[in-house]
């Protein structure tokens, strides 16, 4: 399945029927008068947002969306019929853009949230409406009005309580792989993930806590370079960074370094979001360089340090522990401001030597 999380749509509202203008002639009523019915109302256009997707796939080659047009008035005072809403469904996470003036006109977070992106046009007025007593006999009715057209962006934000950052090959579609059934693509090549990946993983308690796995960052992301410009936006929905830091790397400290720079160059506080540092593939580092390297992230972050290594499983459970403690300390105090003490972050100015 592609995964899919930008799309430009052609949206069209039904036009309102039309009034008619007719007469009652029936045998036995010699003063009927104007009796003609009004149009029926153009269909909307609606998003619903649903659960079941996590693309907006479905909009890949489809980009043009027209609603029925309402029904022409009938004799006999008959309203014609209203043209049928088209509800287009969209994953949960959808940003509704109009093009025209740029503006965020609707966010659809929760399942069944619902907005209107095009009304229907209203039914035009028969000629009954125009009874009055200067004029008796009616000859006019008015047309339906034209349903609303726009030009729409939709964007995609996963929602995600967790996610995986991390350079390429630092191994968080392995640790997702490992901590939920999700199956993302694994090698043992750079940028083998292409697309986010969704993993539920369960707590002691039961309850599924939804983690992403973002594509590898790289140097220039926050600017368009490689893939990571298209996906950090997945990251401003999250409660919480885990940080994944392999061991291997030539540098582990400048490589962390390298994702927080991109961090604060996006902005939208992601560099502020609490974070959690996996420093991952220990299976394959002596322990004396392990706790050196940890030593010195501890000197230069507040943020807690865990050694892991997520292809064998070691240090995984005492992460997910604290993952825990720290989404629970986060949804206690959602919408209000963090002491900086409890939940220090990341200083970006730090002129410690890495080398």
């Amino acid at each position: 399945m592609q995964f899919i999380d930008q799309v430009k749509i052609e949206v069209q509202a039904g036009d309102g029927g039309d009034g008619i203008v007719a007469f009652r002639r029936e045998k036995y009523v010699p003063a009927g008068g104007p009796a003609g019915g009004n149009g029926g109302k153009g269909g909307s256009i609606i998003l619903q947002a649903v659960d079941n997707l996590q693309t907006l796939l479905d909009f890949r080659y489809a980009r043009l969306f027209k609603a029925d047009n309402g029904k022409r008035g009938g004799p006999n005072n008959c309203t014609g019929a209203s043209g049928k809403d088209l509800i287009l469904e969209v994953p949960c996470g959808t940003m509704v853009y109009d093009l025209e003036t740029n503006a965020l006109i609707a966010d659809l977070i929760e399942p069944n949230d619902t907005f209107t992106v095009a009304e229907g046009g209203k039914g035009g007025l028969g000629n009954k409406h125009f009874l009055s007593n200067r004029n008796r006999a009616p000859e006019h009715a008015l047309p339906g009005l034209e349903g609303e057209h726009k030009e729409l962006q939709l964007e995609l934000k996963l929602l995600a309580e967790v996610g995986i950052i991390g350079l390429p090959n630092a191994g968080k579609s392995t640790l997702i792989s490992s901590l939920s059934s999700a199956k993302p693509k694994i090698a043992d090549y750079p940028f083998t993930t292409l697309v986010p990946n969704l993993g539920v993983v369960r707590k002691p308690t039961g309850d599924g806590t939804v983690f992403a796995d973002i594509p590898g960052l790289i140097e220039g992301a926050s600017s368009g370079i490689g893939l990571g410009h298209d996906f950090l936006r997945h990251i401003e929905r999250t409660r919480l960074l885990l940080h994944l830091v392999d061991l291997n790397s030539e540098d582990p400290l400048v490589d962390f370094e390298i994702i927080q720079g991109e961090l604060l160059a996006y902005g939208h506080s992601l560099v502020d979001r609490p974070q959690i540092i996996g420093l991952n593939k220990i299976d394959s580092v002596d322990e004396q360089t392990q706790a050196e390297i940890a030593q010195q992230f501890e000197a230069i972050t507040n943020h807690p340090v865990f050694l892991i290594s997520a292809v064998a499983g070691q240090g995984c459970d005492r992460l997910l522990q604290r993952l825990w403690i720290e989404l629970d300390i986060l949804k206690e105090n959602e919408g209000e401001e963090i002491d900086p003490n409890v939940r220090p972050v990341y200083q970006p100015e730090s002129t410690i030597d890495s080398r």
